[in-house]
């Protein structure tokens, strides 16, 4: 578990930039549930960390910012009763989410709305003033 993260090509996190904590998993499980630190949590600090390219750095934290806390991108696991498998699935989390965030997103291609769309929008828009126009009294006046 102390390999570096290849998260890009030329672009690996050390090591000693994660910080893990280990606490006792919640939930069922009698006395070894309540004995054993198997729930794992990783944390990367994204914004002091100094293997993290500055470019790599600013879209990080622009797309990761409400995951962030402090700077810090955390992962919790507590799926497995084994700590070393949590420590392996945290680690395997950590990286897609990182690869994700940097993965380069596609460009939005304008679009228009077909001509059926239009007419219906007209027929909505007809139907709804003529249910106004039925809501007015009268006009007794003639004009």
């Amino acid at each position: 578990m102390n390999a570096p993260l290849r998260i890009a090509p030329g672009w690996v996190i050390p090591a000693e930039e994660l910080r893990w904590r280990f606490d006792p998993s919640g939930g069922p499980g009698g006395q070894h549930a309540n004995r054993s630190a198997t729930r794992v949590e990783l944390s990367l600090d994204l914004a002091g960390s100094p293997s993290l390219p500055d470019p790599f750095r600013a879209v990080l934290l622009a797309r990761l910012g409400p995951r962030l806390t402090g700077g810090a991108l955390r992962v919790e696991v507590s799926e497995s009763r084994s700590q070393w498998r949590n420590r392996q699935i945290a680690r395997h989390r950590l990286e897609a989410i990182l690869r994700e965030a940097l993965r380069p997103r596609g460009r939005r291609r304008p679009t228009r709305p077909t001509p059926a769309a239009g007419q219906r929008r007209l027929a909505d828009k007809r139907h709804r003033s003529e249910a106004k126009g039925r809501r007015r009294p009268p006009n007794l006046e003639g004009d």
